[in-house]
């Protein structure tokens, strides 16, 4: 396969951020091919459908096509939404009725917008794929390695821990180093009229960021799987919950239970129909284990390597003994002890602003 190293494929949601991606590789030079991702089926979803600050709404499709035609660039729009459906929409409900809180944007990442947009990139011809993603990507010792950005704030290596080699050999992102501020300046300087536009927080598909809603518009028969059951204190049943999808590990607000103390959920047992919940101390544990591990930074953890780790997006870190098994699944110890570890959130290893690897939390420990 003959791919031409000029071109490249941006991946465009009609944010701020893609749009300026995508205007810098055509003021570089490069042979720039937009694409947006079609990923869901809007009348399918529910809540606010059309909401502009979803980075996959009809208004982002529009956004895009029309920044494509101010730089000059084609605009291709792809329906992905079939195996977005089975790979991203069914793992996040499927995730929840299993009792842990999914990361769906990990998953997306991974299975769609890398794996796709390479497939896109090869029938066009083009060697690279961009995005407008806060990260860094550099070669070294034969591998290509992920690192944070050096304007944390807006860091996203936390989210792409799931990306091959392959990909990330194939891989710019052009807002390396960047502020958010100083893509807001650019998008002025092109011209491109994003410069008000609202950044997206929200899951995509859940436009009106309501999960439980979504659950039980997506779930026809959640009522018969996830009924009402036993919310356990100490071994004793002091309440009743409205089904244990609706609650995860750390959850404070909306439990609805009267006591001296504030309680947390502490575990979410799907196998019980059970949430247990306790003091804000009962919370922290010492280690966990992780499944689906990918490594970057190495191809192996032959030894336990002292790391620092990240349990979700917004976490400082904290160092942990890393290891894995002979079944390939993450052990961290960590130093000291975390607070709300949460199944099926991921946990990432990095060495000073290298991603070295990460996995999908499967359990909490105390060693």
């Amino acid at each position: 396969m003959i791919l031409n190293p000029n071109r490249v494929i941006v991946g465009m949601s009609g944010g701020v951020d893609s749009s300026v991606a995508a205007a810098l590789l055509v003021e570089q030079g490069y042979d720039v091919i937009g694409i947006t991702i079609k990923t869901y089926k809007y009348e399918d979803v529910g809540g606010n459908v059309g909401n502009d600050s979803t980075c996959c709404s009809l208004d982002g499709i529009n956004d895009a096509r029309r920044v494509c035609m101010k730089l000059g660039i084609p605009h291709y729009v792809v329906d992905f939404t079939e195996r977005f459906k089975r790979e991203v929409i069914d793992y996040f409900i499927d995730d929840y009725l299993s009792g842990n809180t999914p990361n769906p944007c990990v998953a997306c990442n991974r299975s769609i917008k890398w794996d796709e947009m390479i497939k896109k990139a090869n029938a066009l011809g083009a060697k690279w794929i961009a995005t407008g993603h806060y990260a860094g990507i550099r070669h070294e010792n034969d591998r290509y390695i992920l690192s944070r950005d050096t304007d944390n704030r807006k860091d996203q290596s936390y989210a792409l821990w799931g990306l091959t080699q392959e990909s990330l050999s194939r891989t710019m992102f052009p807002l390396t180093g960047f502020t958010k501020e100083r893509s807001r300046s650019e998008v002025e300087r092109f011209g491109l009229g994003l410069g008000s536009k609202p950044e997206s927080y929200e899951i995509c598909f859940i436009p009106d960021n309501d999960y439980r809603r979504f659950l039980r518009d997506n779930v026809p028969d959640m009522a018969e799987r996830a009924p009402k059951g036993n919310v356990m204190l100490n071994g004793n049943k002091i309440a009743e919950h409205d089904g244990f999808p609706f609650y995860t590990i750390g959850q404070r607000k909306g439990l609805g239970i009267s006591h001296p103390e504030p309680l947390y959920v502490l575990n979410v047992l799907a196998d019980t129909n059970t949430i247990e919940v306790g003091v804000d101390n009962q919370l922290s544990h010492y280690g966990l284990v992780a499944h689906s591990v990918n490594l970057i930074k190495y191809p192996e953890l032959k030894d336990p390597m002292k790391l620092t780790t990240k349990i979700r997006y917004k976490d400082d870190g904290e160092e942990g003994e890393c290891s894995i098994d002979n079944n390939g699944l993450l052990h961290i110890r960590f130093t000291n002890p975390r607070r709300a570890i949460t199944p099926g959130q991921s946990v990432v290893l990095y060495e000073g602003n290298d991603v070295v690897g990460g996995g999908i939390i499967k359990s909490w420990n105390d060693y």
